[in-house]
């Protein structure tokens, strides 16, 4: 684990080299497991120092799980992992009282949700009540149980997966959830080179086993919200600022959106463009930053009128069209 990770400030002037290094650690660490996946890693990098959710979707077999689980180790912070099924009870996420007969009284049983990072696999196999159960605590970071909060420890992101594909035994996730999401990636196949150098990993048998026990914790949860904060430090002048507000704005007008994005979209468009600033070593946000994230952040918080549906149009394109049609400030 690297034993320091501060930023330094000179001249109102904030060094992210340290920043870099450290997000460059954790994908050395992946890299020893994951072929490919640089834009899945850099994005899940983003909302782990924006302090966001991340719902990652694509068919299966594409290591969404693994990478979400490997990226979870390079961070030494509690971990659990729950696999939604359609039978899953809100308890079984968040907890529920167990009765002492000896004492005759009740003890709240936190559940695998009271964890640092938490991967939630298949997360649209639950129905709406389980859905529900996470609407308050993805957004609040505490779990309220018989009138009593219970605060989880920092920092606290969700890292959830789905299957595009397969509809049968699925839910639709509720748009109230979807907007607590900082972003949506859509994962794709691999390309060909990619996969001969998977088939060559998975050809070493058991040293590959080995391997996976090798990825290394490279942050403590302190250096993780000391990042943070320097990310805080980023700036980003009024005109981009503007600028967002514009595009997020356009959503809610388009004649080809039925609904557009709230104003937690911009919040999440700023916050995750001054971390990928950050994460690229610069002090400051550029419209591209904006262009490059607006996808992510935007994709999963609109719906398409049912004529643009029929049309075969997808979202990204709604969205491309709304940042073409925004001036970009100078």
């Amino acid at each position: 684990m690297q034993e320091d990770v501060l930023i330094t400030t000179q001249e109102n002037k904030t060094d992210y080299s340290a920043l870099r290094a450290a997000t460059e650690s954790i994908k050395q660490e992946l890299r020893q497991i994951i072929v490919g996946q640089e834009r899945l890693v850099e994005t899940l990098l983003v909302a782990l120092l924006a302090d966001g959710h991340v719902l990652i979707e694509g068919v299966p077999g594409i290591a969404k799980t693994l990478t979400a689980k490997l990226l979870a180790r390079t961070v030494a912070v509690d971990f659990s992992r729950i696999q939604f099924t359609p039978d899953l009870m809100p308890s079984d996420v968040l907890g529920t009282s167990v009765f002492h007969p000896g004492t005759a009284s009740f003890e709240y049983k936190q559940g695998p949700i009271f964890a640092n990072i938490v991967l939630i696999d298949e997360i649209n196999r639950a129905p709406a009540k389980t859905q529900a159960s996470l609407f308050e605590v993805m957004e609040e970071q505490h779990v309220t149980h018989d009138g009593k909060v219970y605060p989880l420890a920092a920092p606290f992101i969700v890292l959830a997966t789905q299957n595009p594909i397969e509809q049968e035994g699925t839910y639709r996730l509720p748009e109230a959830q979807l907007d607590r999401f900082m972003f949506k990636v859509l994962v794709d196949y691999p390309s060909l080179e990619e996969e001969v150098a998977i088939l060559e990993l998975q050809h070493k048998g058991p040293q590959l086993k080995k391997e996976l026990d090798q990825v290394q914790a490279v942050l403590s949860a302190e250096q993780l919200l000391a990042l943070r904060q320097a990310v805080q430090a980023v700036h980003l002048d009024k005109k981009l600022l503007e600028y967002m507000a514009q595009i997020v704005a356009e959503t809610r007008v388009s004649k080809s959106l039925y609904l557009g994005a709230s104003p937690r979209a911009s919040i999440a468009l700023l916050n995750s463009t001054k971390a990928l600033a950050a994460l690229r070593g610069r002090g400051f946000v550029t419209p591209e930053d904006v262009q490059e994230l607006a996808p992510v952040v935007l994709r999963h918080r609109i719906l398409l009128t049912p004529e643009r549906e029929m049309e075969g149009i997808t979202p990204d394109e709604v969205i491309k069209q709304i940042v073409q049609k925004i001036e970009v400030p100078r």
